[in-house]
């Protein structure tokens, strides 16, 4: 098969302008009933046809008078009126009120003809004199005095919603209020969307070797609805070119269709061909010198433009918020309300590949002013987290290669509905983390962002001012302290409170009955073993290079010499669930984890040590409420309970003290 490259990588503005050639967005209306009219766009001015209320009414109980009858009354000398019937709300009785009567009248109810103001019944007494109801008034009211009059609301013939006005329940209960059934609105643009690929499975599906659920649908479609769109997912394609050619012809009856994955110049990248034999003009676009994103293709059949996005779930969600969400809110009438974005500061100074314009995904922290800082997201853009870890982006046109730190930037967020963590917690991966945030969700809802990257870029993430808390577990090879030490090596010391965790069970995982045989790292080395390690920097590499480094000095050999004896050695895994899974499927006959994923994944567990899992928080954040409640739990009972119900995880004695401050250490807890 020919193989076609990226010979014509556009800019963005030419992959519009390319785009504009031949599809012109141009929105229609369409009449929705009154229930199925929120979160949609008016598309016609509307205006009141009737008043609202629509007659004269009653807005306190009491009696409706003539007020000239009340001018002089008081506590002392209150006003007799008779009384002459009752008016509640919904009656049509037609009762007129002269000079000297009155009548009972409820909240709503209608003012009879010749009453121009309501006594409220507190200030009035009913007696029985001469067989005639007659209240006492004990003071005056002026005309007008607690009625609404008729349109004083809504004035027939007024502008109540003006077109473009996204309706909420404010609006609809308006055009309730004036009878009004259909509301004209904006059409929501039909869109179809498919992913293509053999390696693709639908969610649900057992996943078979060499396989990845299907990701990027799912994110597209949910996008596509928040933004005023009607999305239908119409299933996974293989990389069949018929196959392919038939799903899409079926497609062209929706307005925009969308496709994700088989973009790239690739020799089994087919979508360019298909799209080229459904009609003209095809392709007009393939390839964007944007990052990420680049494997971009656009083409256009039967004025329907069709969106062949780039498989990684990052790349693909960035050029469907910069080419297709445009589109999609300029039909739906979403264009003129701006999308939500917050003013941020550059949390460091951030590069930009020369030549592309760049969408760079951020993480928002709000610091001790209220605030936000921007952090970059790092992570390729094939990783589903660095999409999930992300609250936004900034843009970086191709011209910029770099943006100092400290600048104010716009950060446009994915999603109207994200709102930034109240806690960041960035550093080496630990369930017990997870129950301390669950018992602190039952007292009140915290938002915890949690970023996996070990004890070594948790630190890092402190040094940085990036996180609010980091946990730790790094082991120092000469003292056998843990974690103060590395205050000291990172310098951030002076900058960082260490407060004590817990202790965690560390050990190597194996299948159930040990059927390797495996007793302690010398079996590890020595035997034809296979081993997943953990990511460098983590407490858990820390800990396995540590135990090399004490066998190498047995054996009299050099750790390196027996690095390179482990097969997998090299193999990281970013967390102890990532080992357990790894050894629970067969992919390594054993790896180095806490004692609580053994129990998870149903493994053999061989103990290693016990070690200490603390928390480092910057200076500037030991006073921000989240951190504070973040430490309470820690030291509360409850979280202690949790803990003895959790293999491999126990409460030490210190357990929620800070045992080093930033003006010197308070306690060493670790030798």
């Amino acid at each position: 098969m020919e193989q076609k490259e990226f010979h014509d990588i556009a800019s963005i503005n030419e992959a519009k302008e390319r785009l504009s050639r031949y599809f012109s967005p141009e929105p229609q209306i369409e009449n929705v009933r009154l229930d199925r009219a929120s979160g949609r766009v008016v598309a016609e001015t509307i205006t009141a046809p009737i008043d609202v209320p629509p007659f004269d009414r009653a807005s306190m109980d009491g009696y409706a008078i003539v007020a000239s009858d009340t001018f002089y009354a008081d506590e002392e000398n209150p006003t007799e009126v008779e009384v002459g019937g009752y008016l509640r709300a919904g009656d049509d009785k037609r009762i007129t009120v002269r000079k000297g009567r009155c009548v009972g009248i409820a909240t709503g109810a209608p003012m009879p003809k010749g009453a121009n103001a309501v006594v409220m019944v507190e200030f009035t007494d009913k007696i029985k004199k001469a067989r005639k109801e007659v209240i006492r008034i004990y003071k005056p009211v002026a005309p007008g005095e607690n009625i609404m009059a008729a349109g004083s609301d809504i004035m027939q013939g007024e502008t109540v919603i003006r077109k473009g006005t996204l309706i909420s329940p404010r609006e609809t209960g308006v055009l309730a209020a004036l009878g009004i059934t259909d509301v004209p609105v904006f059409k929501k643009p039909r869109v179809g969307v498919i992913s293509t690929g053999n390696e693709i499975a639908v969610p649900g599906e057992e996943l078979g070797y060499g396989r990845i659920y299907d990701v990027n649908s799912r994110a597209i479609i949910d996008s596509i609805n928040e933004n005023g769109g009607e999305a239908e997912f119409l299933g996974i394609v293989k990389d069949q070119p018929e196959a392919l050619y038939e799903k899409l012809k079926e497609m062209l009856d929706f307005d925009i269709i969308i496709m994700s994955g088989g973009t790239s110049a690739g020799i089994g990248d087919i979508s360019y061909r298909v799209i080229d034999r459904l009609g003209k003009p095809g392709i007009i676009v393939h390839g964007i010198a944007i990052k990420p994103g680049k494997p971009t293709i656009i083409g256009v059949v039967n004025r329907k433009p069709i969106f062949g996005l780039p498989g990684y779930p990052t790349s693909a969600m960035i050029v469907l918020d910069v080419f297709v969400i445009p589109i999609i809110r300029k039909l739906s009438g979403l264009s003129k309300i701006k999308r939500k974005q917050v003013k941020a500061r550059s949390a460091m100074r951030l590069y930009s590949a020369r030549g592309r314009f760049e969408y760079l995904l951020v993480n928002l922290v709000r610091g001790k002013d209220g605030n936000f800082s921007g952090y970059p997201v790092t992570g390729g853009s094939g990783a589903i987290t660095t999409l999930a870890e992300a609250d936004g982006y900034l843009e970086i046109p191709e011209n910029t290669e770099m943006i100092a730190g400290g600048s104010e930037v716009d950060v446009t967020l994915f999603s109207d509905n994200i709102v930034p963590a109240d806690l960041t917690i960035i550093g080496s991966h630990c369930i017990g983390v997870d129950l301390l945030l669950s018992i602190m969700n039952k007292s009140k809802p915290t938002q915890a962002k949690i970023i996996n990257v070990g004890s070594s870029g948790g630190l890092a993430a402190v040094r940085m001012g990036e996180s609010d808390i980091s946990g730790t577990h790094l082991i120092d090879d000469k003292t056998g302290v843990y974690n103060i030490p590395f205050l000291e090596r990172l310098k951030i010391a002076s900058k960082a409170y260490l407060v004590r965790g817990y202790d965690r069970e560390q050990g190597f995982v194996i299948a159930k009955g040990n059927p390797r045989g495996i007793r302690s790292i010398r079996d590890i080395v020595k035997k034809d073993i296979s081993f997943i390690n953990r990511n460098a920097g983590s407490g858990t590499r820390v800990l396995f290079d540590l135990e090399l480094k004490k066998l190498a000095g047995v054996l009299k050999k050099s750790p390196k010499d027996l690095c390179q004896r482990i097969d997998g050695y090299e193999i990281e895994a970013k967390s102890h669930s990532a080992i357990a899974a790894a050894v629970a499927f067969n992919k390594a006959d054993v790896g180095l984890a806490i004692k609580t994923v053994a129990e998870q994944y149903d493994l053999d567990f061989i103990p290693v040590k016990e070690e200490k899992y603390d928390f480092a928080i910057p200076k500037d954040r030991i006073d921000k409420p989240a951190v504070k409640r973040f430490i309470e739990t820690l030291k509360s009972k409850g979280f202690k309970d949790k803990l003895k119900k959790t293999p491999g995880l126990k409460a030490s004695a210190k357990t929620g003290e800070i045992i080093h401050r930033p003006d010197g250490i308070d306690g060493i807890d670790g030798i």
